[in-house]
Formats: structure tokens, sequence, C-alpha cells
């Protein structure tokens, strides 16, 4: 390792071609009198990046460069080998440990006496690696505060080693001389920290499941579940119970399912999270959906829609009566789509009401039923109580069983217009679902203007596209010819090195015209049902996947991940 002094930097920086002598000569007169030392000017005034800039630093020292993922990181390894004061004060995060030789990334080269110290301190050999301070710092933030509140919990719970390990093993004694409090101040800032946490990393999902030996902590970033901490065990009730006291939840209830809502603020702006719990094998485990109205409510020009599809789901939501689907599994935008689709037909003139379990977001531009068995609101009973409040647009959160459907379809042969949803793969195989839950026919072609089948696919990131020459097989599906030049992202830091960032939905539109509604009444068969709707012009989701690929928004893997078994 050799030492590097900052203020030789700008020149490097010059000679290895990474800023203009033009932008040189701007930072030499910014620097007159600026009490900022050199590598913060260097950023602060935007002459260069700080990941290029530390990874210059890193080459000029003969130091690996590393960039610190929070979800890459071993939570364990990260707050059991430094003290969190001393990381802090040093800026310092030990992120992994090969058991003799331990790795520390830090943001500023330390002496040889400094590194002695450390290995003496820590016993082990010490590995550097340069990294940006606002990624150390984020990990410290993310790490520390975390630790600091479970320290103290566990140190609330000392001595007390018996903890009830679930619903399987009820013959282990469950029993404790003294519990921790779900208001405890420890446990109020574990959860306080773990929402944080997901805010930053822009999770749209935290599940937190009991393991026999500990709590494990996973985030859905972009559709994908990541693992994010392994917690005591002996922690999962009072943050379980902290979690179901602010949701509103029963938390002497573990042994049913329950369901509950939480309003935060996260940079100033509201944020609904949705909570649901069951019990599994260890105890219970909580699923807690993060909703941000900006994502519930776009406009529907940004969803995703090619212009013919836009068009004719516009026609389908402008019809004044009717019932309108859309169909996917579950996370695949339906709610989105739907909430999108309200608030663009909203009006004053209009009067909304969405029957919903639960409501998914709370909001002033509709008027919103929850559905609650126990005292006997279903969305049968909803709908038929709703009818009698003068509506003109009704939002029927799912369709689930045959009752539901013919009251929905009865309510858009009364003059509402209906949306609502069903979990079916595709647009034909929705009517013939309908069907075979015993909705006739003529229901169908009364009352269904049209179906729209979705899912989420992952966006290419914008800051590592790059072209590539796909391979045959992947010509082939994208329907392009050999040589073709598509898109996709090498990976940096920004997406984790996932090569995505964000996501998009692709649709399937089928409008239900008079050649279809003739094969309903003859009960055609699904092949039949979808031959006529392509027919029309219908693009089916690969297809629709694809198109998307050649704009260059997705990959071709990603859409066969996402359509699989689809046309």
């Amino acid at each position: 390792m050799r030492m590097i002094s900052s203020d030789v930097l700008p020149d490097t920086l010059l000679r290895d071609g990474l800023i203009t002598e033009a932008v040189y000569r701007r930072f030499k007169r910014l620097s007159e009198g600026s009490s900022e030392d050199t590598m913060t000017l260097l950023v602060s005034s935007g002459i260069i990046g700080e990941e290029k800039l530390y990874r210059h630093l890193a080459e000029l020292a003969g130091v690996p460069y590393t960039d610190l993922d929070p979800l890459d990181l071993d939570y364990q390894v990260v707050t059991e080998c430094l003290p969190g004061a001393y990381a802090q004060a040093k800026g310092i995060v030990a992120f992994k440990d090969d058991g003799n030789r331990i790795s520390l990334a830090v943001s500023s080269l330390p002496t040889p006496v400094q590194i002695d110290d450390m290995s003496n301190m820590l016993g082990k050999e010490i590995v550097l690696y340069l990294s940006r301070p606002r990624a150390i710092d984020k990990v410290i933030r993310q790490f520390y505060g975390l630790h600091s509140s479970i320290l103290a919990a566990t140190k609330e719970l000392s001595g007390n080693d018996t903890v009830d390990i679930g619903n399987l093993e009820r013959f282990v004694d469950s029993t404790a001389d003294r519990s921790i409090e779900p208001t405890d101040k420890p446990v109020i800032n574990a959860v306080n920290h773990l929402f944080q946490h997901a805010f930053e990393e822009r999770a749209s999902d935290i599940h937190i499941e009991p393991h026999r030996d500990s709590t494990v902590v996973r985030f859905r970033i972009d559709g994908v579940l990541h693992l994010v901490y392994r917690l005591p065990k002996k922690l999962h009730f009072a943050i379980t119970s902290r979690i179901k006291m602010i949701a509103g939840l029963n938390i002497a209830e573990k042994r049913r399912p329950q369901d509950g809502r939480i309003r935060t603020y996260y940079e100033g702006k509201p944020v609904e999270i949705r909570c649901s719990t069951v019990p599994i094998a260890f105890g219970e485990k909580i699923v807690l959906r993060i909703l941000d109205p900006a994502i519930l409510m776009q406009d529907l020009s940004v969803l995703g829609f090619d212009k013919r599809d836009m068009e004719l789901y516009t026609k389908m939501i402008s019809f004044p009566t009717g019932l309108v689907l859309v169909t996917g599994p579950t996370g695949s935008g339906k709610t989105t789509t739907l909430y999108s689709s309200l608030i663009t037909i909203s009006s004053e003139q209009n009067n909304i009401v969405t029957i919903e379990d639960p409501v998914e977001f709370v909001t002033d531009e509709f008027n919103q039923i929850t559905v609650q068995k126990a005292i006997d609101l279903t969305f049968i009973t909803a709908l038929r109580h709703v009818l009698r409040q003068d509506p003109d647009i009704i939002m029927v959160g799912e369709i689930r069983d045959r009752e539901t459907a013919v009251s929905a379809m009865r309510s858009a042969l009364t003059g509402h217009l209906v949306l609502s949803t069903l979990h079916t793969n595709d647009t034909a195989s929705t009517v013939v679902r309908l069907m075979d839950m015993g909705v006739e026919p003529y229901l169908l072609v009364s009352t269904l203007r049209g179906i729209v089948a979705q899912r989420l696919v992952r966006s290419i990131c914008p800051h590592c596209r790059e072209e590539y020459t796909p391979d045959s097989t992947e010509c082939e599906l994208a329907g392009v010819k050999p040589g073709t030049k598509l898109i996709r992202g090498a990976g940096c830091r920004e997406c984790r090195n996932t090569g995505y960032k964000g996501r998009v939905a692709i649709f399937e539109v089928m409008a239900v015209n008079e050649e279809i509604r003739q094969a309903l009444v003859n009960r055609a068969s699904l092949d039949e049902i979808r031959r006529i709707a392509l027919s029309m012009g219908m693009v089916t989701l690969r297809e629709a996947g694809m198109k998307k690929v050649i704009e260059g928004v997705t990959t071709v893997s990603e859409i066969v991940r996402v359509t699989a078994g689809g046309l």
C-alpha cells in the first residue's frame, strides 16, 4: 500500500484523463480560499463523482476498491467484529471474516502503525479495501443503529433463556421470568430502524420469519427477496408485538392470522404499510407490504401500456356501465392499475365506491369499504348495500367465488361501471374460469367489456445500460434478426450488480366484441376464445414483453422468467 496525499489528486486526475484541463483550472479557482479538504471539494463541486474518485485513489494506493451494499453484508460480521463507536469514529466497516483474516472497508487510508494497532486489537490479519464515505456511513447507520437497539433489548432479557419456538414444538417450556414489553424503547428503536432500512432500499415487502434458533428478516426489492438480518430468537415476540401494536392488531392472539395497517412518513411523504400475520412452525410470521401512494396512483400512460392497448383500455373504463376485469397473480400490479384507473375516471360528478379486503391505500378520492367477515360484511353484502348508496363506479377488490362474480355482474347490468380483479394467467382463461365458477354465459355477454392480464417485469438499470449481441435463441424469442443489438444492464452500484432497477408492467388486453360474445354463448373452448382474440389483434403477454425488450426497457431472460408457460 502506498500513502497518497489528497493534494496531488487533482494532478493525477488530469494526468490520467479523468478530468479535462478546463475542469482542472476551474477546480484550482474553487480551491483558492475554500475551507473544504481537497477530496470533499472535488465531489461537492461536481468535478468528479465520489465513486470514480475513490476508485482512482484505490488504484494509486495499490489497494482494492469495494462498494458496500448493505444487502450483501452479513449482519453479524459487521456488528460483532468492530464496536459501533469505533467503526463510526474511524469510518471503518468490517465486511468479511475468513477466520484468520478480516476485510475492512475504509474511507481514508490508515498508516502502517494504525493497521498494526487494528490487527492487534482484532487478533487477525487485516485486508484493507477503500470505499466511498457515503457507503460506509450508510452501513454504519443501518447496521449499528439496529444493533444497538437489539443489544439493549437483549440485555433487558438477560437471564431469560427460555423462548417460545413456535406452534409445532409446544413441549418446550415457553414460560419466562420476565418478558420485554413492546413499548420498551429498545424495541421501538429496533422496529423504527427496520422500517428506515426498508425505505432506503426501496423494498416493497418486509418478511419477518421465525426459525428454530433465530428470526430472519428479508426484503423484497424489485420482486426479488434478499436476506437482510438474522436476529436473536428471544427478541421475536417483542418485535412482532410492537409491530402488531402499531398496526392495531391483537397482541395476545397468536394462533389466528390477522391483518392491519400502519401509516408513517418517509422523507416527508406518507407511507402506508399493510401488515399480515400468520402462525407458522416456529412462531408468528409477519409480512409488511409497503404501499407508496405515488406508485399506487399514477397516470395510466406511465404504467406500460402500448398505444393500441392504452386506447382499448381507456375505452373500456369510459363506458358508463359494464364489467372490466384486471387479472394476474399476487404482486403483479393489479391494484396499481385499478387505483390509477379510478383516478383517471374520477370527477365531482361520479360517486366512486371501493370494496376491498383490505383497503390497500386510504384516500379521500373514493368511498372505501373494508370487508370484515367477523361482522358478516363480505364482498356480497357490501355490494348489496353499496347499490343503495347511488354509486356510479364500483371497484370490487377481488372476485373469489360465483356469488361475488354474479353480484358484480348484476351491478353492472343495473347501470354501473364495475372494476374488479381475478387470479388467472391470461385474458382468455379468465372467461373460462368464470364459466367454471358457474356464471351463466348470458351474464358474461351482457356485462363484460374487456379483460386485462398483466405482469411486472424488472427494468434495465439506467446507470449501466449497454448494448450486446444476443445469441440465436434470444434473437428467436425476441423476434429479431441475428446480429441485432439489444440492451442489458452490466451491473453497477446503483442496481447492486443485478442489471435491473425498478419495475414496469406488461399487459395483454382483450376487448370483448360480438365475435367473442357469440363464442361465449356457444361455451367455446379456451383455445377458440384465444384464437378469436388474436385474430382481432390482441397482443399476448409474451409478445408485449418482447416489445419492451426491443425498446430497451427489459431483457429477454426477464420476460421468459415472468411469462413462463405463456404464449
